[in-house]
C-alpha cells in the first residue's frame, strides 16, 4: 500500500468518524420534556454548584431575616413568602 492510498483511507475514516460525532451530537436533545418536568429542570438545586441547597437556604434565611428580596434575581414580597 503506497502513501497516496493509505492518505486517502485516513481520510475516509477522519470523514465518517465526524459524521458520526455529529449525529450522536445532534441526537442528544432530541428528547422532548414534558410541561410539568420543566419546573424540576429550573430547580436551583439542579445546578453544577455542589453547594447550591446550602446558598438556597443561606439566601432564604437572609432574605426573610432582611426583610426584602433583590438584587439576586429572587422575586417576590418583602415577607419572604414568594
Amino acid at each position: 500500500m503506497n502513501r497516496n492510498q493509505l492518505g486517502k483511507k485516513v481520510a475516509v475514516v477522519a470523514v465518517a468518524m465526524s459524521a458520526l460525532a455529529a449525529a450522536l451530537g445532534a441526537g442528544g436533545c432530541a428528547a422532548p420534556v414534558a410541561v410539568y418536568q420543566r419546573e424540576h429542570l429550573v430547580d436551583r438545586i439542579v445546578s453544577l454548584d455542589a453547594q447550591a441547597k446550602l446558598k438556597a437556604r443561606q439566601m432564604k434565611a437572609f432574605e426573610a431575616r432582611e426583610g426584602s428580596t433583590g438584587g439576586t434575581g429572587g422575586a417576590g414580597g418583602g415577607c419572604a413568602c414568594n
